[in-house]
This record gives C-alpha cells, structure tokens and sequence, in this order.
C-alpha cells in the first residue's frame, strides 16, 4: 500500500518552522474576570462569600469563566454553596456570557446579554433582566441572543424577555426559563427542564429524548411535526407534581429577576397552569417509569435488571 501520496509534503517553505517555536499570547490578562481574580480570592481559595460588583460592555466574553475555571480547580466538581461567589453586573454582556460556570457561583445582569449564555453551564445560576431605566415591556422585548444554555448539564438560567434561536440545545441537565423563543427550541435536548413564559418559533423539540419542557399556550403547529407523528414527543396537560415543580420555578423567577410576566402568571396559578403544555419525549418517559418502579420495589438503578430494561424500551 503507498502511502506517500498522504504523507508527501508538498510546496514547503524551508524557511519557515513546521512546528511550534514561540509560545502563543491568549491575552487572558485582558479578559474580565483576570484582573479581579485577587478580589474573588476569599471564594476561590477559601470558600467564602464574596461580591462584585461591576459595570460591563458587550466587548467582554466569557465573562465569569475564568473565575468558574478557578473555582473548579480549587474545589472539583462539588463546587462550592450556591451564591459564594456572586457577580453583580450592569451593562451589555458580550458572547458566551457565564459559559462553563460551575456550582457556588452566582451572576446576575441588569442589561441584556449576546449569544451563547450559559454555554456548558455547570451548576451555576445566571439571571438576566432589563437595566430599572428600561421603558420597555420586558416579555415582548429581546434579553439575549441565540444558544442559550447549549450543553448545560447543570445549573439554572432565568431570562426576564424574549431569547433567539436555539433556546436550551442539548442541554443535559439545567433548569432554564425565558419568557418567548425563536426556532428550534429544545433540539437535541436531553435533560434538565425549560419553562418557556411567551410565543415560541417553530420547530421546537426537534431530536428531543430528554428532560421535560412546561410552555404556555404551546401550539402543536410550531412543535417539529416529525416527533408528533412518530409519537417521539407527546403534548399534555402537566400532572400534579409537575404543577408545583413550575410552581416553584416561577417562584425562583419570579425572585430574582422580577419579572412582572412570571409575577402575572403567579397570582393566577390554579388557572393559568392549565395553559401550559408539557413537552415530553416517549423514550424518557419510559425510563423514568422503569426508574420509578425500581425504587418502589427496591431494586437498585444502577443494577443489570433495570438497565436491561431501559435498553428495551429505548432500543439501545
């Protein structure tokens, strides 16, 4: 076999270097979080509660993400007691805002935030809601961007507007609340919870397996029609304990961005929570109910029995 065609070097510059001979500056002494890593020390290296509070622009990335990488490093993947380390920040965020932010950490806007927030969210809490001048109606106005909560596995998210496209893709495990969405909501999302307060685009759910979603007034014409019709993702009206799980969602919501929607919402629950649809994938639901049987019949989750029956059900 000749391999030469793959490994033949062609039009090489003799002059220039073929491998690494300088290192690289990723200025990360510019980024928000470096020059108050000192300040965030009593959180970081010792675990206790400290405060920032900060004025920000949307040319700042990541912001958070290098304080989480500190925290994680210190701490592990237990992290520290929600809200040690808490931010406080006014202004416009720029991408990829709290991206990978870890459990104890807290950062809240008063502002509006570009695409990405809470990417790869890790047990962290982000809210986000309009500066106290703004002349606007929150819930039919735009807080952040497009991806939120992309890849999140834990932690939550609490948005007091309207977000773009892609709201909660494959995320894993956080809780997350917005108060209207663009298309393609809930794609490839497989766990954790969304609670959606306003309109949605279309094409919501679309490869969902996982994790449940509560919408207002959800209509099935903006649900990804293939799901429906193969019976991937059902509609329903939310069981009791489902009921006071948004309950209390919206409470947390509620609480920390004030959101007069959700406050709205609130005053009339026992009527306005049969407005909300839940979206529930066909293949959880099944491995939720072997889960729930398992522990009624003390039968260990993690056992051969169990898994060999969620593989069943779910043709793994």
């Amino acid at each position: 076999l000749d391999l030469s065609p793959i490994f033949a070097a062609k039009d090489i510059i003799t002059s220039e270097s073929q491998y690494q001979t300088k290192e690289q500056d990723h200025q990360l002494d510019e980024h928000f979080d470096y020059p108050l890593l000192d300040q965030a020390s009593a959180a970081l290296k010792e675990g206790k509660p400290v405060l920032i509070e900060k004025k920000i622009n949307n040319t700042m990335q990541a912001i958070g993400t290098m304080f989480g990488n500190e925290l994680t490093k210190r701490w592990g993947e237990q992290g520290l007691e929600p809200g040690t380390l808490r931010l406080n920040l006014s202004g416009s965020a720029g991408q990829s805002f709290g991206a990978f932010v870890p459990r104890g950490m807290e950062i809240n806007v008063q502002g509006d935030c570009n695409d990405y927030v809470g990417k790869g969210l890790s047990g962290g809490v982000i809210s986000v809601r309009p500066s106290e001048s703004a002349g606007f109606i929150a819930a039919e106005n735009v807080i952040a961007g497009n991806v939120i909560g992309y890849g999140a596995t834990s932690g939550k998210i609490f948005l007091n507007g309207v977000v773009g496209e892609r709201f909660m893709v494959r995320n894993s495990g956080a809780i997350a609340v917005a108060e209207g969405v663009g298309d393609h909501a809930l794609e490839y999302m497989t766990g954790g919870r969304a609670v959606i307060l306003g309109k949605t685009g279309i094409n919501l759910g679309a490869g969902m397996s996982g994790g449940i979603a509560y919408v207002y007034k959800l209509s099935e014409a903006r649900v990804n029609r293939e799901a429906l019709q193969l019976g991937e993702i059902s509609l329903s009206a939310l069981e009791s304990a489902e009921q006071q799980e948004l309950l209390s969602i919206l409470e947390e919501h509620v609480d920390r961005t004030g959101s007069p929607l959700g406050a709205k919402i609130l005053e009339n629950f026992d009527s306005e929570v049969k407005n909300f649809v839940r979206v529930l994938p066909r293949d959880y639901a099944r491995v939720v109910g072997i889960q729930q049987e398992a522990l009624e019949t003390g039968i260990a989750l993690d056992g051969e029995e169990v898994w060999t029956q969620i593989l069943e059900v779910t043709n793994g």
